[in-house]
């Protein structure tokens, strides 16, 4: 019977430790700090310039998983550019693209910039790793204007 009682006390044991351990797995730690409440850092990228060359100043954008960064894409060129970075986008959070009283929440593949336009991109990349960048406008990949995106680990 002590045996019985022994063996018993046992499978608790181990039964409550496993749901005690499960617990602190799944729970996150009291000090996280929300992604939104984070400060956010400022990368301003140019799509063109008012001398029409096609390119992304810079053309490598450095990064880092895990930061909130608002990219501010400012169109100082007299033709529509294209930000596109679909592996990017996908490996990376979006909280808001907003330009000129109108702003987009949700999965967001690519941005287009008016002439003479400015975006507003608040994004936290999750993966890292290097992404290619280019503006989609015919020719204008094949003229220069491609990029990369690096995003580092934390």
């Amino acid at each position: 019977m002590i045996e019985i009682i022994k063996s018993w006390m046992r499978r608790c044991l181990c039964l409550t430790l496993g749901l005690v351990s499960c617990c602190f797995v799944l729970t996150p730690p009291a000090a996280a700090t929300p992604v939104t409440n984070q400060q956010v850092i400022e990368v301003q990228v140019r799509l063109g310039n008012s001398a029409d060359e096609l390119k992304f100043f810079p053309s490598k954008i450095e990064l880092v998983a895990g930061q909130r960064y608002e990219l501010l894409l400012d169109n100082p060129s007299p033709q529509k550019h294209y930000f596109i970075a679909k592996d990017f986008a996908d490996a990376s959070w979006t909280q808001k693209v907003e330009a000129d009283k109108l702003e987009v929440k949700g999965a967001i593949h690519e941005v287009e910039v008016k002439p003479e336009g400015e975006a507003e991109w608040v994004i936290v990349p999750q993966k890292p790793g290097t992404y290619d960048l280019y503006c989609s406008v015919p020719g204008h990949a094949e003229a220069g204007m491609t990029g990369k995106i690096v995003v580092a680990s934390q």
